[in-house]
């Protein structure tokens, strides 16, 4: 079974850049895609962006495209995801999880393993 931790997380001023990073371990190849997801304070978990470990195909929710990058690095099993021009927004609780499935990378519900989480913070 995989196991996710996430790191990079902190505190930022709005405008700055943040990357996070998620180290996979006991990844198979049953694990097809790697998703980022958030939750704001006192808001439902939301899908901020996916990645497939073969092709690196990418999928971004709208209120991060042109702003936040996902990358892999498969000898590495770790996947990254740049943040940059954050917005107060943007603060939230970032996931990292990791999906057997071939679609529907925006629904949590398709997400078998998660991360512990780690804590962005932007400042005004």
């Amino acid at each position: 079974q995989v196991q996710l931790v996430e790191s990079g997380g902190g505190l930022v001023q709005a405008g700055g850049s943040l990357r996070l990073s998620c180290a996979a371990s006991g990844r198979t190849a049953s694990d097809y895609a790697m998703g980022w997801f958030r939750q704001p304070p006192g808001k439902e978990r939301e899908f901020v962006t996916a990645i497939t470990w073969s092709t690196g195909w990418r999928y971004y929710a709208d209120s991060v495209k042109g702003r936040f990058t996902i990358s892999r690095d498969n000898a590495k099993n770790t996947v990254y995801l740049q943040m940059n021009n954050l917005k107060p927004e943007d603060t939230a609780v970032y996931y990292c999880a990791a999906s057997p499935y071939t679609s529907d990378y925006a629904d949590s519900n398709k997400y078998r393993n998660w991360g512990q989480g780690t804590q962005v913070t932007v400042s005004s």
